[in-house]
């Protein structure tokens, strides 16, 4: 256990033991940590607050309101620092956890929506993307770094971008009726889905698809007509008449309160996780085929506090439910080895050493569904 009070900012390097973390005590310190030996590894300090950290295999970086810092992570040594970058007060930025290509994104201006395109890896800057008109409020890569999707302060339109050439692959239309504050934006692993959450009550689900059906029904005659038309018409409009709607939707119970949204593969089956400001975790089902409305399956309250820990064990007995920390704590197969993957318990890398390469094995990381997911089928639901 970490004590560390105040903390702000947490990462954790996939699935190793490896964490960073800045706490408001001190929000110019980053701290690096071995999490299962409750261990610093290191730690640095910068000229600001630490408005972010991102981290893959091979870089992490620090970004500041006006400039930003890229570290080797095997050794912790700093490889760049773009200085002058334009105001981030959000901090905003993303970095591609595919460490062969490790992209980095992070705003071009602070009154329009250009997204510059930085090689992490080799460092250089690759491209500028003119993604918005409005600055930008939410980028996010796919799991390969081959793709980009962005939203701006607006909220209405959400964009995908092929990486590294920036050309525009996908347009979605969030809504028309009111801007809204896009709070998070992310790929399924496949890339075929992405899902954005802002502070209303509708996580909106898109699909990445191009092609025409293959048995002509009246909407696709429609379609047609509509982009034949598109070009007499002003640019507002035709751009609107081809973006693309919602493939599927969750209807939240409340609205107004920040939360982040994730798509992933649970038990085999597409799953949209949605993680609120108010400590509780809702998990959804997706149909693949033909979207809709998702449904909820289970609720989880990610934090419980030791009185109430202690009330729930004597009121309802050993059988009672728990919250995701707990359950998720539960094995549901044979033990596994106490050397797990990532930092070892006999290793991990002291002040000054290098990260063992077996840290950096190459290759997706893969997380078992019924150990390292949150729980799906839990009784009494």
């Amino acid at each position: 256990v970490i004590e560390c009070p105040d903390v702000y900012i947490v990462e954790r390097l996939f699935s190793s033991s490896l964490v960073v973390v800045v706490s408001q005590a001190m929000p110019r310190r980053m701290n690096v940590y071995h999490f299962k030996k409750g261990t610093e590894i290191c730690n640095y300090s910068y000229s600001n607050t630490i408005l972010a950290v991102r981290l893959n295999r091979q870089r992490l970086v620090v970004c500041l309101e006006e400039s930003i810092y890229i570290h080797n992570i095997k050794d912790m040594k700093l490889l760049k620092t773009l200085l002058n970058t334009p105001p981030n007060p959000s901090g905003l930025c993303a970095l591609s956890i595919n460490h062969s290509n490790s992209y980095l994104a992070y705003p071009g201006s602070a009154t329009i929506g250009e997204i510059i395109v930085y090689d992490a890896n080799n460092l250089n800057t690759v491209t500028m993307i003119p993604a918005h008109d409005s600055p930008l409020a939410a980028i996010t890569f796919n799991a390969s770094g081959t793709k980009l999707a962005s939203a701006s302060e607006r909220g209405t339109v959400i964009r995908v971008f092929s990486i590294p050439e920036g050309l525009r692959l996908f347009e979605f239309r969030r809504g028309m009726k009111r801007y809204v504050n896009i709070s998070s934006l992310s790929f399924s692993p496949d890339a075929q889905f992405l899902c954005a959450s802002s502070n209303t009550e509708t996580v909106h689900i898109f699909k990445l698809e191009h092609g025409e059906e293959e048995t002509p029904t009246w909407s696709a005659y429609v379609g047609k007509m509509f982009t034949a038309a598109s070009s007499y018409l002003p640019s507002q409009v035709s751009g609107m008449m081809s973006q693309d709607r919602a493939f599927a939707t969750v209807r939240l119970h409340t609205a107004g309160q920040k939360n982040v949204c994730t798509l992933a593969t649970i038990q085999k089956l597409p799953r949209l996780l949605v993680a609120s400001s108010d400590e509780q975790l809702f998990i959804y089902n997706i149909d693949p085929q033909d979207g809709g409305e998702c449904t909820l399956v289970q609720t989880h309250r990610l934090l419980v506090s030791d009185e109430e820990r202690e009330e729930a064990a004597v009121s309802e007995g050993p059988g009672a439910p728990q919250s995701y920390a707990a359950t998720a704590a539960i094995p549901t197969s044979a033990p596994v080895s106490a050397t797990l993957t990532g930092y070892s318990e006999d290793g991990g890398v002291s002040r000054g050493e290098v990260i063992p390469e077996h840290e950096f094995a190459a290759g997706p990381v893969c997380l078992d569904d019924e150990t390292e997911f949150p729980p799906v089928s839990i009784p009494n639901l």
